[in-house]
């Protein structure tokens, strides 16, 4: 792995600690974001850890350009100001990060941060990263949206009318989903009235802060779900980090989410096939299913299930996701109805509300 830090002590602690364990092993450690680059232009690592205050650039605004040249590497933030569930922490895995642990002083670097950090590598270690994007990226299932109104695609199950309309909106999404969620969302009228139901990778203590910054984004309450939340008009709820979210039907017709914990396939948690599963199963052809960037295939099976159901699934393109692997594995089954961009996702969304 590749230590990007200022500070010389602290990335020859951090070194010892990373080849200290069984696992892992530091093959560069570099001061500043320029070395970074020019180190991952002639050598490949699994993972970078990033400290943010740098001199020049700092570890945020060099984020995009670090995943690029990473070619695939997992880039753990390693930095003081990353306060687990706080502002930065949470700008940082928009911008792509895997994932963040606040480091303590040069001083205070103990035993404990060193089972932290290994902690942290041997979870990620656990998802296969995705392959680098390809210099010419593959002819995507179909074509991207050109305007809001017009979708190129291959035929649905079942012919859609263009008066017909959905009644709920599913979103999954993992890394690099924040940043895409923004951008869809300025594309959505605060008057959008459908729910939505959002399954995004993030720790538990980040999910609060998540639900405000999406209810600051859409215009409209967003809650983080309990169990039994009943689903309403006009309100976005998302998945607490420790917990699925299977949706089951109610005796007068409504329907509500419950909470739950068992294995996902994907290793996940919470996991997006298990929401929008139960949510084919519930709404059937009137769910519409959204993909959005990150990493792995969560998501798949899920969307597999939509499309059966006769539900339509909508996943972002490659060009504007951090890491095509959970978009991309729903369009290498065949089984979305259009892979678009963030905003045009948005657009698509706010043309198939119900009034």
């Amino acid at each position: 792995m590749l230590i990007v830090d200022d500070s010389v002590v602290a990335r020859a602690v951090i070194a010892r600690m990373v080849d200290g364990s069984d696992r892992f092993s530091v093959v560069g450690a570099v001061g500043n974001v320029a070395a970074a680059l020019e180190f991952l232009g002639r050598a490949s690592v699994d993972f970078i850890l990033l400290d943010i205050a740098l001199p020049g650039i700092d570890g945020l605004s060099a984020l995009p350009d670090l995943i690029s040249a990473g070619q695939g590497a997992k880039i753990l933030i390693v930095s003081s100001s990353a306060d687990e569930g706080g502002a930065t922490a949470i700008q940082a895995m928009a911008l792509g990060a895997a994932e963040t642990l606040i480091k303590p002083s040069t001083g205070a670097l103990s035993q404990v941060f060193a089972t932290a950090l290994v902690g942290k590598l041997e979870k990620l270690s656990e998802y296969p990263a995705p392959p680098p994007p390809s210099p010419t990226p593959p002819q995507p299932i179909v074509r991207p949206l050109a305007a809001p109104t017009v979708i190129e695609q291959r035929p649905l199950v079942r012919p859609v009318s263009a008066s017909e309309e959905y009644d709920i909106v599913a979103i999954g999404a993992s890394t690099g989903g924040i940043h895409a969620l923004g951008q869809m969302f300025r594309a959505v009228p605060q008057a959008f009235r459908l729910p939505m139901i959002i399954t995004q990778h993030l720790p538990t203590s980040f999910m609060p802060y998540f639900a405000a910054q999406v209810a600051l984004l859409a215009g409209r309450p967003c809650d983080v779900a309990v169990d039994r939340l009943r689903i309403r008009p006009g309100r976005i709820i998302v998945a607490p980090g420790d917990a699925h979210l299977k949706c089951v039907k109610l005796s007068d017709g409504g329907a509500a989410l419950r909470l739950t914990h068992e294995d996902a396939a994907s290793g996940c948690m919470p996991s997006v096939d298990p929401m929008l599963s139960s949510l084919a199963d519930v709404y059937g052809a009137r769910l519409l299913a959204v993909v959005l960037s990150g990493m792995g295939r969560d998501g798949a099976e899920g969307a597999r299930r939509v499309h059966d159901s006769g539900g339509c699934v909508v996943v972002q393109d490659r060009q504007s996701s951090v890491v095509w692997g959970m978009p991309g594995a729903v369009a290498a089954l065949g089984i979305a109805d259009a892979v678009l961009s963030p905003d045009a996702i948005g657009q698509l969304i706010a043309t198939r509300r119900r009034p």
